[in-house]
């Protein structure tokens, strides 16, 4: 595109007019082109598709790691480490129980 200037903006790092309540799409096209022009805004890279898969799958064992954490912990037992061995997850578990029982 020739002579077009294109960036990319993430809605949460633009300024915003104070005391500003009301939103429109012409208000913000007002906006966003005194910011452009100010070079008033932080542009973002947007990732590419190998990157997002790979935040998608930390985000999906982050997932499960807080689900596990969560029914050992109902179980009474701590999740102590989440590591990666030899390709595949292993949760590392410490049972909270003393030896005379769980109430011992």
């Amino acid at each position: 595109m020739a002579g077009i200037r294109f960036e990319v903006l993430a809605p949460s790092r633009l300024q915003r007019p104070a005391g500003e309540r009301v939103k429109t799409d012409a208000r913000d096209a007002l906006h966003l082109a005194k910011l452009l022009r100010l070079d008033e805004f932080t542009a973002v890279r947007v990732p590419s598709l190998a990157e997002e898969a790979a935040r998608d799958l930390v985000r999906a064992r982050e997932g499960v790691a807080g689900a596990a954490r969560r029914h050992l912990a109902a179980c009474g037992e701590r999740v102590t480490d989440v590591g990666e061995r030899e390709g595949r997850f292993e949760l590392a578990v410490r049972r909270d129980v003393s030896p005379h029982g769980r109430h011992g």
